[in-house]
């Protein structure tokens, strides 16, 4: 079998919480028990969503265009602090 998601690459973190459906949750769950089954690695939906996230993200070519815009349009540099005396 074939997953458009890969093994797992090491990783840093950051927590985000949201909420899903029950549908949701139960694809996830899914989608987590045939990663496990192709692989033979037990990750969790939570360490599985940001990796799917990140392939849905680089897989949509509007997002790509906007992003760089956003990029180009960000200062190079953070303003200075200033601080009051």
């Amino acid at each position: 079998m074939t997953l458009k998601l890969g093994p797992l690459p090491d990783r840093e973190s950051a927590k985000i919480t949201f909420t899903a459906n029950a549908d949701l949750k139960a694809a996830l769950n899914d989608y987590a028990e045939i990663y496990r089954q192709t692989y033979g690695k037990d990750e969790g939906v939570a360490e599985l969503i940001p990796f799917m996230l990140d392939a849905f993200m680089n897989a949509d070519p509007g997002f790509k265009r906007a992003r760089k815009q956003l990029e180009t349009a960000r200062p190079s540099s953070p303003p200075a602090k200033t601080t009051e005396v």
